[in-house]
């Protein structure tokens, strides 16, 4: 298939923990499809229970893709992922097979629907200086900067996100303008692949129990001890990877800093106000057919609907 050729692309997106990967699996079965995974830290290997990676038995019958493709040492950049996700998807599309994109990282959405946000080049001199403030003065003193020039990159950006506020720091040091402005490029009805959107909505009351629940069993699979293996690997642990929801908290709770409790619950919080900034980066989706979901609906309910509807 010709690199230039646009990529007809389902995605299914909506808050952390809303239910996409069971619905995304439930329609690519029904449409002859295969997973693109849209997810930042689920291309990490070894960073399996934290980000709720599905299992082989869930897995089964429905190929998935961009799960485990670098080790946690390494970064992983935006522009890496749009290339491996066009490879993945015109390999997809090749075979005959519909190609269902599924994630909650919206940067990682945007970009591969519409293109890569043209800005600045990297400046390694203010990327450094900033790295060093964040390790030296706390993450929490960069993010409150960014509030002050750019408030609502602030919201949408997790205040444990060091790599993007770091950008949104650089990207103003280098332009004199807010990010945000930038990416207004991002708003103009433009789009590279020929794209449809699926959005999964709950209730607060709904996506905070499912949050308490989710945070729960993964602490019981053993999210802890998994933390302890990537801090134990002599060969690191990127920055990027680091900041994957959850660990940072229990990266403090194994340094004998919290308690597990404590960290438990300052992960159920860190989740929270991460399903805020997605639902402000989710309205940039115009397009986007949402479904409200109850507490009781199935996956495979709500896959026969969207079937029946015509949405897919």
């Amino acid at each position: 298939m010709s690199d230039h050729l646009p990529l007809h692309i389902t995605f299914i997106i909506g808050c952390t923990g809303c239910g996409k990967g069971s619905l995304g699996r439930e329609l690519a079965k029904r449409v002859n499809g295969e997973i693109l995974s849209a997810d930042s830290m689920k291309v990490y290997r070894g960073m399996d229970i934290g980000v709720a990676k599905p299992d082989i038995e869930a897995r089964q019958g429905v190929p998935h893709h961009l799960f485990d493709v670098v080790d946690p040492w390494a970064e992983y950049s935006v522009a890496q992922f749009v290339s491996n996700a066009e490879t993945v998807g015109r390999d997809i599309q090749g075979r005959g097979k519909r190609i269902v994109a599924v994630g909650g990282t919206a940067l990682y959405i945007k970009s591969l629907s519409e293109g890569l946000f043209e800005g600045p080049s990297a400046n390694a001199d203010i990327r450094s200086k900033l790295a060093g403030r964040a390790e030296n003065e706390g993450l929490s003193v960069l993010h409150r900067e960014l509030s002050a020039i750019d408030a609502e990159a602030a919201e949408r950006i997790h205040p444990n996100d060091q790599r993007r506020i770091v950008r949104a720091l650089e990207v103003y040091e280098l332009t004199g303008q807010p990010i945000t402005t930038l990416q207004t490029q991002w708003d103009q009805e433009r789009t590279k692949h020929r794209c449809r959107f699926i959005g999964l909505r709950r209730s607060l009351e709904d996506q905070n129990h499912r949050t308490n629940r989710r945070v729960k069993r993964l602490i019981e699979m053993g999210w802890v001890d998994e933390v302890k293996r990537l801090l134990a690997d002599d060969r690191g642990w990127s920055t990027s990877a680091r900041q994957a929801l959850g660990y940072p908290e229990l990266v403090e709770h194994v340094g004998g800093k919290l308690s597990l409790e404590d960290a438990v619950e300052k992960i159920k919080i860190s989740t929270r106000r991460f399903a805020k900034s997605q639902r402000t980066w989710f309205k940039r989706f115009r397009d986007a057919t949402w479904i409200d979901l109850g507490p009781d609906d199935r996956a495979s309910d709500v896959a026969n609907r969207i079937m029946e509807d015509r949405v897919l």
